[in-house]
């Protein structure tokens, strides 16, 4: 059966915490709307860039319209992606290795064109996909079904850093190894079913090899 490696974005491969609360911020002084933390951003990521803004705003009656901030998010976000965003250390040279031994995919909530630009800018030629109108997003399991596809896989592994990527792996029947640097802690994770965890990008290489 052949077998590959499927990763996560943000907060598993990339650090886009900083862009993505600048751009939210941005978005929401267009509304006259309070600045949201680093820390929120960090708890708001991971079902996509509207539940992302929709957490984001106040939560008061006189909200502006969901749409329109989205819109205002993504037109900026679009533009302002590789200002601060970096892979975590070790990552690159990680990805290059399990890379030798079996096909790779990158598959996140973050909208396609965005996750395309950013993984083409720091993993070159590696297949990726974001979330898009044809099909629906993590934790269902079909962005990664797709992904198999298109890198002729029976089967994966998938490696993420949240509670959505846990779910997703476990809605597809594959394991999930979480990692221990991105936008959740170990707790949280094992609240929803975490079982294989790194918390360091040049174990993941080793740690791969022994759940296969």
């Amino acid at each position: 059966m052949n077998i590959g490696v499927l990763f996560d974005l943000d907060g598993t491969l990339l650090n886009t915490l900083e862009d993505l609360t600048d751009s939210v911020n941005y978005a929401l002084a267009q509304y006259d709307c309070p600045p949201r933390t680093v820390e929120d951003v960090r708890n708001f990521i991971g079902n996509g860039a509207r539940k992302l803004i929709e957490r984001s705003l106040p939560g008061l009656e006189n909200d502006p319209d969901v749409d329109a901030v989205l819109a205002t998010y993504q037109a900026y976000y679009k533009t302002h992606s590789q200002i601060k965003t970096r892979p975590y250390d070790g990552v690159t040279e990680a990805l290059t290795k399990i890379r030798e031994k079996y096909p790779v995919a990158i598959v996140s909530n973050k909208p396609d064109a965005p996750t395309k630009l950013l993984c083409k800018e720091f993993f070159g030629d590696v297949y990726a996909r974001g979330e898009s109108t044809d099909c629906p997003r993590k934790p269902a399991p079909d962005m990664l079904q797709k992904a198999m596809q298109i890198i002729g896989v029976d089967t994966c592994i998938y490696v993420g850093d949240s509670e959505p990527d846990i779910l997703t792996a476990k809605n597809l029947g594959v394991k999930c190894l979480s990692v221990l640097w991105g936008f959740r802690d170990r707790e949280t994770l094992e609240a929803v079913g975490g079982q294989y965890f790194c918390d360091d990008p040049k174990m993941l290489p080793e740690i791969l090899e022994s759940m296969m």
